[in-house]
């Protein structure tokens, strides 16, 4: 099928599940999510960093995703995750992304709003979903890196009034979490977390969903989560693939077998997920 909108996705909203937004970098970080969520019936949300987007280049990886929606019945979005450089962000509008994040929370408050309605006002123009932040959340995972001395939480006040001056269709607030892996156990303020659901009418988004354990994933689900962002857990599963293929086989030197290899370990891993976030099955 085509490709869809991150709003269509969570039309209507999940409730005591989430949907799993996977970060990819090519076409068998594609497949491993595709393959898995259409095995699994679940709809799914593939995602690009700009710094995946730059590498990969915009008119291809889109072209991929638009090709692997095709061959499923699944439904599947497609958005830029993290944008910071709004020309690139029209550029993924552009090139077919049905969904952008803006990420303004490096701003004050009043700017972040500013920058995340303009994104809203042409996002628009193409139809497709905004995703915004607000809070910080602290980390590394490509080009982004927050120290924890910049990481800040969501006020949940705040959270109501960006929602309404921007016009998002999701909320990406900082509960806690972090990219990348954790040095320690994860410090999540749960009830943050649930007075935010309180207040906000559009759905939550948990950035720095890898790494956690399946307790942390239940709970946020049963306190309002409907999407879960994996991109460090899949990066490692893909790594992990082509390590022991090569550890087994070192003279091997067949790209196809060896990326084959990655691409069946990251879509054990994708498959996993979708099952701790309770998406299977749920494609109507």
């Amino acid at each position: 099928m085509a490709l869809i909108t991150v709003k269509e996705i969570f039309t209507p909203p999940p409730k005591g599940w989430a949907i799993g937004a996977f970060n990819v970098h090519n076409l068998e970080d594609v497949q491993a999510v595709v393959w898995a969520a259409s095995e699994l019936e679940s709809p799914v949300i593939i995602q690009v960093s700009e710094s995946a987007y730059k590498y990969a280049g915009g008119g291809y990886i889109s072209s991929i995703v638009k090709a692997a929606a095709q061959e499923t019945k699944v439904p599947i979005a497609l958005q830029l995750d993290h944008g910071k450089d709004f020309n690139l962000i029209l550029e993924a509008m552009r090139h077919g992304f049905t969904s952008v994040m803006i990420d303004g929370s490096h701003l004050p408050f009043e700017e972040n709003i500013a920058l995340t309605a303009r994104v809203v006002e042409n996002a628009r123009k193409f139809g497709i979903s905004v995703e915004g932040e607000l809070g910080r959340v602290g980390g590394k995972e490509d080009d982004i890196e927050v120290s924890q001395s910049k990481a800040f939480l969501t006020d949940p006040d705040q959270a109501v009034t960006f929602v309404e001056e921007t016009g998002i269709d999701l909320l990406a607030p900082a509960i806690g979490t972090m990219h990348g892996l954790y040095r320690g156990e994860p410090k999540i303020d749960f009830d943050r977390l649930a007075e935010i659901r309180s207040k906000v009418n559009v759905p939550l988004v948990l950035h720095g969903g890898s790494d956690l354990s399946e307790a942390i994933i239940e709970r946020v689900i049963d306190l309002g989560v409907a999407k879960i962002n994996v991109g460090t857990d899949l990066k490692y599963a893909m790594t992990d693939g082509i390590k022991e293929y090569l550890a087994e086989k070192p003279d091997e030197f067949e790209p196809r077998k060896v990326f084959a290899a990655a691409r069946a370990k990251g879509q054990a891993l994708v498959m996993d997920k979708i099952r701790q976030f309770k998406s299977a099955n749920r494609v109507d």
